[in-house]
């Protein structure tokens, strides 16, 4: 089915090697204590932008910013505060970094939680739609005055390979009468996609220049789901022993290359799209055809695969 959203396939063999110079740019990260948001903070930081490390845990987030500049000594980079699961925590990081920074060029939505028993933020949101999607969702529209600032500035979100499987579900979208964690942490992800296709088709409608992305990391070795079991308050159940099992064996998928979308030029050419491939570096997938049609934003998407027509 067409629909307005432009892709764009990164090209093969891309590498860090094709980062250009970023001197000058300003790029927030959240979750940039481990995993993929910290190698995407340090290949961000090492090719010359500032890069501010925005983690709910500030030793972590201090830890990991001089890890960076251990690496590279000519890094710029900045801990600050940032919990997903507390407006009033969006809020204040938002103003702080204008008060800084004034404009932003690159903002990398990457942080999230999935597994564990079904919990709530202090807003009282469901805790994977909380801080998944509605974090990230408030906190770009407070930075927006930033992007806008910059030319040629990006949204990147971090979706995952599951919201192909997914679907909204509007009647409860706090999970209070059913709860399963893979159908939380699944359609929290695909809020995100939907959320980064029609930020890019308002941008494009607006002319305003700025570019939003989504990026399917692949699989990964990283700590998602391990060592949760104190914050949970009870052991692994199965799916996520079965998750965390399947991420010890990847040995050899360490997050040491970060997704293209997330480290690609911040200024891309004029006839570069606004919106990318929902791609990643290990695996690549299809934008599931709910997200990507012009109402998904807008009303209650079908299963992935389902013969709903708009």
């Amino acid at each position: 089915m067409p629909t307005d959203t432009p892709v764009h396939r990164i090209k093969a063999g891309w590498s860090a090697a094709d980062i250009p110079g970023l001197a000058g740019r300003i790029a927030v990260v959240t979750g940039a204590s481990s995993g993929i948001g910290y190698e995407i903070a340090r290949r961000l930081a090492a090719h010359g932008a500032h890069v501010v490390l925005a983690c709910r845990d500030a030793n972590r987030a201090a830890q990991a910013a001089s890890a960076i500049r251990a690496q590279s000594p000519a890094a710029s980079t900045e801990a600050r505060v940032l919990d997903l699961g507390s407006l009033p925590s969006v809020r204040r990081f938002a103003a702080e970094l204008g008060d800084r920074h004034g404009g932003l060029d690159i903002l990398v939505n990457n942080a999230g939680i999935s597994g564990g028993p079904r919990r709530e933020t202090a807003d009282g949101f469901e805790a994977h739609f909380g801080v998944n999607y509605l974090g990230h969702f408030a906190l770009t529209g407070l930075l927006l005055p930033a992007l806008l600032a910059r030319p040629g500035a990006r949204v990147v979100t971090m979706s995952s390979g599951l919201a192909a499987q997914a679907r909204i579900n509007f009647d409860d979208l706090g999970s209070q009468r059913a709860y399963r964690m893979t159908s939380a942490y699944g359609q929290s992800k695909l809020a995100g996609l939907v959320f980064a296709i029609e930020l890019g088709r308002r941008a494009r409608a607006a002319g305003s220049g700025l570019a939003s992305l989504a990026a399917h990391p692949g699989a990964a070795r990283t700590s998602l789901v391990s060592g949760k079991e104190a914050e949970w308050g009870r052991r692994r159940d199965a799916t996520e022993t079965v998750v965390r099992l399947v991420s010890s064996c990847l040995r050899n998928q360490r997050p040491r290359q970060p997704s293209p979308p997330s480290t690609r030029p911040p200024t891309p050419p004029p006839t570069a799209p606004a919106t990318s491939a929902h791609d990643g570096t290990c695996a690549a997938t299809r934008q599931p055809a709910h997200s990507r049609r012009p109402h998904s934003a807008r009303r209650p998407q079908p299963a992935c695969g389902g013969h709903h027509r708009n």
